[in-house]
């Protein structure tokens, strides 16, 4: 079926800070959960499951961290929440299966960057490109 547990959005909400600050090297995990309101220990978790998939690459030491190990441009949000949650319409049959492929083809469509992006344009943040 259609199941998206907490762990997609808050891992969407977290790397999409990280896109925003983690240009000059890696950024500490629980600046990153104090930030985007989110309990270290789990964020911890999700991490650890985006380092081994090779989304992310952490840093240890007192300079720390975590950094994208490929750019947030070319990380889809399809991409991570099948990582956390699983395949989207795994399972689903009929109308429900129809469901599921429109909802993957979103998710597929949306990067990282797209999601700071779409961030920076609600909070009223003019882009400019040069």
């Amino acid at each position: 079926m259609l199941s998206i547990t907490t762990k997609s959005p808050y891992a969407l909400r977290a790397l999409a800070e990280l896109a925003r600050t983690g240009g000059a090297g890696p950024v500490p995990i629980g600046e990153l959960a104090r930030r985007r309101d989110i309990p270290v220990q789990f964020l911890e978790q999700l991490f650890a499951v985006l380092r081994r998939a090779g989304v992310l690459r952490s840093q240890r030491g007192v300079k720390g961290g975590y950094s994208f190990a490929r750019d947030p441009a070319e990380v889809t949000v399809l991409e991570i929440v099948e990582l956390l949650d699983g395949r989207v319409g795994a399972g689903a049959e009929s109308i429900f299966a129809e469901a599921a492929e429109a909802a993957r083809a979103v998710l597929a469509n949306a990067t990282i960057a797209d999601i700071v992006e779409r961030e920076n344009r609600n909070a009223g943040a003019t882009m400019y490109y040069i």
